[in-house]
């Protein structure tokens, strides 16, 4: 990667180089913020839906994590694909558009605070664009050749829109981290890599540390680690990532709630709390934060806990 045009924050940093001097703080599920505003994310485009919809309804979630504390905002892209959006009849130019504008959007909400502030735009799972909990079990059936052609085209299109980075999130299979990997190699933008876990494993049931181990020799990999998990599965996770990877961890877990794909609803109690995070720090993590369920109020409380002497 050219790192001569390596995109940086308002202050100059890029995301790689706030992360080495020290850590930086993400937002939180976007999903959940949205609906508190009285969206309606049913469908099967979820998220996705109001960046063509409502596009200021997704600039308002992200200002209220920008407000919150919140230096990086990750776009509203999750489960926005060229083939998602044509099996609700759009073509390809306006999801072109439309995956570009997730990236302007979450730009301009991060402008509202006049801090320092980076974009990362989601490059969610192959299962996320089938709708039916398949990012929570992986093994989807397809080779690295086949999901390296599905998800070049969007991971191209969001790089072209200028974020800071690439969150290439909630994997749950190692395959798929590797037909990643691939795609990304081709782009100049920096990434992190983020799985989805249960346990010590992937969703795939591969080892963590097999898992963690494909992003060490990768230089645009600027951290690695776990997200959209039970918050206990990330305690425990943080250490591996660190040690085999050699490079910063990130670490956003939901709220400790499951995800009842069949009902499309979640259920059970939340565990995730911001006293956390200095577990995470000791054991690498660099890059914290939330994933489902965690809002703006949870975000406040990890920026109160790390804000100098506190």
């Amino acid at each position: 990667m050219d790192t001569s045009r390596t995109p940086v924050g308002p202050a100059g940093r890029t995301l790689g180089e706030a992360l080495a001097e020290g850590t930086v703080l993400l937002d939180g599920g976007l999903s959940n913020q949205l609906e508190a505003q009285g969206c309606d994310l049913s469908g099967s485009l979820w998220s996705a839906r109001l960046l063509a919809d409502a596009p200021h309804q997704i600039e308002a979630a992200h200002a209220a994590y920008a407000r919150a504390g919140a230096q990086v905002l990750i776009t509203a892209s999750y489960q926005a694909t060229f083939e998602g959006f044509a099996r609700q009849g759009v073509g390809a130019d306006r999801a072109a558009a439309l995956l570009a504008g997730s990236v302007e959007a979450a730009r301009r909400a991060g402008a509202v605070t006049g801090s320092e502030h980076w974009v990362a735009a989601s490059v969610g799972p192959y299962g996320a664009m089938l709708a039916d909990g398949s990012e929570y079990r992986g093994r989807y059936g397809l080779t690295v050749r086949e999901l390296v052609r599905f998800h070049r085209p969007r991971a191209r299109t969001l790089a072209e829109a200028g974020p800071d980075a690439l969150a290439l999130e909630t994997v749950p299979d190692v395959l798929e981290a590797e037909a990643l990997l691939e795609v990304v190699q081709e782009l100049d933008v920096p990434v992190w890599l983020s799985y989805s876990v249960a346990g010590d494993r992937t969703r795939a049931g591969q080892p963590l540390a097999e898992a963690f181990g494909l992003a060490a020799g990768v230089d645009q990999v600027v951290a690695v680690g776990v997200n959209c998990c039970d918050p206990a599965d990330a305690d425990r996770a943080v250490e591996t990532a660190a040690e085999v990877s050699g490079k910063p961890v990130v670490v956003y877990p939901n709220s400790g709630e499951r995800w009842d794909a069949g009902a499309r609803r979640w259920t059970g109690s939340g565990t995730f709390e911001a006293g956390r995070v200095r577990g995470w720090q000791r054991a690498g993590a660099r890059l914290v934060g939330g994933c489902c369920r965690v809002g703006p109020s949870s975000i406040a409380a990890l920026a109160e806990r790390l804000r100098p002497g506190a």
